[in-house]
């Protein structure tokens, strides 16, 4: 045999030089759980994972920079007495994501700080949209409407000084409008990271027990997209680049590697995929059990995610994983 594909896997010094993929801790985000108490709170059904008040969420950003990610996500958890049918609370200049906004932008300036744009945290119906309730008691969704709030949310984050916005709700023309108004106002380089194909994912449950989000009645399958539908994901980010995205982003991450790469080959945008709870939670909960090497699967979930064509990953494992990374050099 002269062809022995083999020889290229001889040792690791041959392999490094053939490998063509590379993880590095510039590619993660870190997502972050916030809430407006004094303690630093573990989240049962996210071990590992803390809802932080301001103080402690400074410095684990502080610890997730030092790692070398430069990146991390907001996401808040609201008290029920703040959530009401309108959200009001989402665009509070004193509101949560903007104090946390600035205490981490004073301590870090170089971190570059996302937040979310949706209503589901601040909505007293549990959904990412504006609520009108039919005679069967079921929601509809108002599109328009959520959108004008999503602008005036948008907008808050901006002048607390968010490097991205990054609209997760899925209404359509969201994008365009939320572009508009920012450079209305002035913040023409805060940049918009958009949840472009954002599936009605089952994958989602432990994030929504993080954050006590889930909806009081329905399911965002108005919005949300169908987990049977491909094509569909090209014809959103096509929508969402023409409208002003920097960045795209599919949601789910593992489960939905062939989008990753139909949608890397559709756009020159960077695109960003999202690791969610449920992945994570599989992979902490079969580690803890002794079935798995957490760590090594850990990390060759997210080298399949940039395999299928992620620029951006955000996960749960990126403060973790850039410290493997690093270890692996030595």
């Amino acid at each position: 045999m002269h062809l022995r594909p083999r020889r290229n896997r001889r040792t690791p010094a041959i392999r490094s030089l053939v490998r063509e993929t590379v993880l590095s801790p510039t590619d993660f985000v870190q997502p972050l759980f916030v809430h407006d108490g004094t303690d630093d709170v573990p989240i049962p059904s996210m071990p590992g994972c803390v809802r932080w008040s301001l103080a402690g969420l400074v410095v684990e950003a502080r610890e997730v920079w030092e790692a070398g990610v430069p990146a991390v996500v907001l996401f808040p958890a609201i008290s029920d007495d703040q959530k009401t049918p309108g959200a009001e609370e989402a665009w509070n200049p004193e509101g949560l994501v903007p104090r946390a906004v600035r205490a981490l932008k004073e301590a870090l300036p170089g971190l570059c700080v996302i937040t979310d744009v949706a209503l589901d945290p601040y909505n007293a119906d549990g959904h990412d949209g504006l609520v009108e309730w039919d005679e069967a008691g079921m929601p509809r969704i108002l599109n328009d409407e959520t959108v004008e709030a999503l602008c005036r949310q948008a907008l808050c984050h901006a002048e607390a000084g968010a490097d991205l916005v990054s609209p997760s709700d899925m209404m359509d023309g969201r994008v365009a409008m939320i572009r508009h108004a920012l450079d209305a106002e002035g913040f023409e380089d805060t940049g918009i990271l958009s949840y472009s194909a954002k599936y009605a994912s089952a994958f989602y449950g432990p994030f929504r027990g993080a954050l006590d989000s889930a909806p009081k009645a329905g399911d965002k399958k108005t919005y949300q997209m169908d987990p049977a539908n491909a094509r569909e994901a090209i014809r959103e980010v096509g929508l969402d680049e023409a409208e002003g995205a920097d960045m795209v982003m599919v949601k789910p991450a593992g489960p939905y590697l062939d989008i990753i790469a139909r949608v890397r080959e559709s756009t020159t945008l960077p695109v960003a995929a999202y690791q969610v709870s449920g992945e994570y939670l599989m992979i902490e909960s079969a580690a803890a059990s002794g079935w798995v090497d957490g760590r090594a699967v850990a990390l060759e979930s997210l080298m399949g995610i940039k395999r299928a064509g992620a620029d951006i990953i955000l996960t749960y494992y990126a403060k973790r994983a850039a410290t493997w990374l690093a270890e692996r050099q030595r």
